[in-house]
């Protein structure tokens, strides 16, 4: 239940008890494992729903992310740009058990944003001539050749907001910018963590999501934030 009169929710699990069921379409934020809602993708987990559609830029890496459902069998449907982090992802759909729909990176990311903003489809010279085009509409505008490619509406987008407000305004940072904005946009419902809760209003100048979008709202725990990949150089001086 909510706290207050306001968006915000005591858990995870919380905002997330009544909108999760079998077969419904998530639309999950974060860029390798950058803004990821890990405690909202832990709820989805242990809340057992099947036969997901995900639909997101990439899907974690083994044992992290979202990664942790596809270790539960959760997932049949997969949307993404770039998934070349995670080995039980390749095993699964090599295996059958899993089917997934390639989207170039920024097409991928136009779809989400036209969905959120009430647009059916749009046209792209991406992909045109390539087999993310079989099967799709063709449109020749000046003299080129466009692929149509549909906007994404999801039943539920989790995302991942470093401050926020009561009123559910949202301010993302760095890296989490990428795809948590768009992502917000396109769910039916909404449910966003963030790392700090402000009890006055965020700057309208640096808000990112405005309240419109989040419909709940809960703090995220501390956790130490994962690297996907850590590179380091020596330092000056230091041994090889």
């Amino acid at each position: 239940m909510s706290t207050d009169r306001t968006k915000v929710y005591e858990s995870a699990t919380e905002a997330l008890r009544d909108v999760l069921t079998d077969g419904i379409t998530l639309a999950v934020g974060g860029f390798g494992l950058s803004g990821n809602p890990n405690d909202l993708i832990e709820v989805v987990r242990d809340s057992g729903v099947r036969e997901l559609t995900v639909v997101s830029n990439n899907m974690g890496v083994d044992g992290k992310g979202l990664g942790l459902l596809l270790e539960n069998r959760q997932v049949r449907k997969v949307i993404a740009s770039y998934v070349g982090e995670n080995k039980l992802f390749a095993q699964q759909y090599l295996d059958g058990e899993l089917e997934v729909e390639f989207a170039p990176q920024g097409t991928l990311a136009e779809r989400m944003r036209a969905g959120g903003a009430g647009i059916p489809a749009f046209y792209t010279a991406t992909g045109v001539g390539t087999p993310v085009a079989e099967g799709k509409p063709h449109a020749e505008f000046d003299g080129r050749t466009y692929v149509q490619e549909r906007g994404i509406v999801a039943d539920v987008a989790l995302v991942h907001a470093h401050t926020a407000d009561r009123a559910g305004n949202l301010v993302y940072r760095k890296t989490s910018r990428n795809f948590n904005p768009l992502v917000a946009t396109c769910g039916r419902v909404c449910v966003a963590e963030t790392e700090v809760l402000l009890d006055g209003y965020v700057d309208p100048d640096l808000v990112i999501t405005p309240g419109v979008f989040v419909d709940r709202l809960v703090t995220a725990r501390e956790r130490v934030k994962e690297i996907e990949k850590l590179t380091v150089r020596p330092r000056a001086g230091a041994e090889a």
